[in-house]
């Protein structure tokens, strides 16, 4: 064998790797989803990374979350996070494309990625297995598990899994624990108000959770509680 051939399998390979590793982490991703089509998920990548850097002041520490099933959250949150978070859930593939561009063109401005212009599906596919870091790389792969969500689960369950697994604070996790950590109420009971003020939280959840009483929060939702009427439910 000549010394150029052998030079060439080694820069075969060297692309041939890389694939077969990105396809390996796909079918992982997409097997994990057909799974959880009919089963729970237990904790999610964000909750293991939040669970981490607590116990980094705090060996003992641990999330709360508890997981509900659909018809046992209240409609005013299911509303109230749709209003807030994406208008346009019911009706969207899983990309809000206007909102995307909108955030291309923001973080062009910026200089950075400070925008994601994620949907729901966007953000679940996101806590479900990446982490909180911002890059397009990043950006790139959860489209790809966001469509993986969108083949094989509808909208409900989505939103099920969605509901029961995001941050709504330090260490606060689903609208279960969200309910009892800030009104000590189940996510069932919850009111509008109440719903609205969580869904508020959802952008910067942990901020939030030790400025509860900012003026932001308090203008913000009265709007969300203006549109939650017009929120379309899955």
């Amino acid at each position: 064998m000549s010394k150029s051939s052998g030079k060439w399998r080694w820069v075969k390979w060297l692309f041939i790797v890389p694939i077969l590793l990105f396809v390996a982490v796909q079918l992982y991703f997409l097997l994990q989803i057909w799974w959880w089509v009919g089963h729970n998920p237990g904790m999610t990548s964000f909750m293991r990374e939040q669970q981490s850097a607590l116990r980094e002041k705090n060996p003992n520490a641990n999330i709360q979350q508890q997981w509900v099933p659909y018809n046992r959250i209240s409609n005013n949150l299911k509303r109230a996070i749709i209003a807030s978070e994406d208008a346009n859930f019911s009706d969207h593939d899983g990309v809000d494309w206007d909102a995307l561009q909108k955030a291309y063109e923001k973080n062009n401005k910026k200089h950075k990625v400070v925008s994601g212009g994620s949907t729901i599906t966007q953000q679940l596919a996101k806590n479900l297995f990446l982490s909180g870091s911002r890059s397009y790389v990043r950006k790139g792969q959860e489209l790809i598990i966001t469509f993986m969500l969108e083949t094989l689960m509808d909208k409900e369950r989505i939103f099920e899994i969605y509901l029961n697994v995001v941050e709504f604070g330090n260490g606060t996790f689903g609208a279960e624990a969200a309910a009892r950590h800030y009104y000590g109420v189940s996510a069932a009971n919850l009111s509008a108000p109440q719903a609205a003020k969580l869904a508020v939280l959802l952008p910067n959840p942990r901020y939030f959770d030790k400025h509860r009483d900012s003026n932001y929060l308090a203008r913000r939702t009265g709007v969300i509680l203006r549109r939650m009427g017009s929120a379309d439910l899955p």
